[in-house]
Parts: structure tokens; sequence; C-alpha cells
């Protein structure tokens, strides 16, 4: 499958059927992950994998989204070191953003889902897990065999989105 076809098929999956997620198959989305770029190369990055009863407790730290618990699995992408880099961005946020989007393309051609998840306390996910202190929690997601088969969001037009310059 070319990769267009990956993103143009791939949607937040927020329903799980409960299937366990095999070994090689999430060796396969963490590998997505440790390929992706990061700023210098530093890959200052922690992919946690969290299953079995600490699942609860992360999902109280994530809003009590049913999500997280329903999956079986779900990966909290960390941030282990940051630094601004010379464009004025944090380097640890883009890194970890790159690298779930890696993540979240390898989930979909291996027939799983994902849901990137920003409505969650780091402090709290942090505490959950007895993640180190200087972890930074970016963003979590549930991985799992969808449940249901949402249809695609609208998107914008190139035109309104994209500004070609030319000499």
């Amino acid at each position: 499958m070319e990769v267009l076809d990956l993103i143009r098929e791939r949607r937040s999956i927020r329903s799980y059927d409960g299937r366990v997620v095999e070994t090689e198959k999430l060796e396969k989305v963490l590998e997505a992950g440790r390929l992706a770029p990061s700023a210098r190369n530093m890959q200052e990055w922690k992919f946690v994998v969290v299953q079995g009863a600490r699942l609860a407790a992360l999902c109280e730290a994530c809003s009590s989204q049913r999500m997280v618990q329903e999956a079986g699995t779900a990966l909290v992408i960390c941030a282990a070191e940051d630094h601004v880099m010379p464009c004025g961005q944090p380097s640890g946020t883009i890194d970890c953003s790159i690298a779930l989007s890696f993540m979240l393309l390898q989930a979909q051609e291996l027939g799983l889902g994902m849901c990137w998840l920003g409505a969650f306390d780091a402090d709290a996910v942090k505490r959950a897990l007895d993640l180190p202190q200087e972890w930074v929690p970016v963003a979590v997601s549930p991985l799992g065999y969808p449940a249901e088969q949402p249809a695609a969001r609208p998107r914008k037009a190139m035109e309104e989105i994209t500004l070609f310059l030319k000499d």
C-alpha cells in the first residue's frame, strides 16, 4: 500500500474490540517510531507501553476516556530532554509528534487503530506510571483492533491552506 493511501484511510479510533495486539505488531509500531527523524538526531524520546492493571490509572489521568483501557494497550510518548531549536520551537514536542505520526501510519498498515489523545493531565500520567520526573508526556494513544469504521472527516481544499511563492 502506498503512503498516501494509508494517510487517506487512517482514522482516529475511539472504540476497540478488546483483542490483544500481537507482540510482533506492537514491535513494528514501536520500530516505526524509533526510525522517525528527530532534531539533531538526538532521539530524545521514550515510548512507554502500558498494558494490564496500569491502564486503569492511565485512563483516569486521561480524563477517564474509556478507550484507553478498552484497547488493551496504550502508548505514552514522552520527551526525555527538550531544547528550543533556533526556529523557536521545542524539539521534544515536535520529535515526539513525528514519532507518533509514524506509529499511527504503521498501525494503520497492520490493521490496528490508534487515537492521538491530548486530553490528559501530564503530571497525573507520570504519577500513574511512575515515570521519571524529567520525562514529559507529549501524547497518549490507545492501540488495538478497531471496533468501529468511522467515516472520513472533511478536509480543507488545498487552495485554502497552501501559498505558492515563485520568483
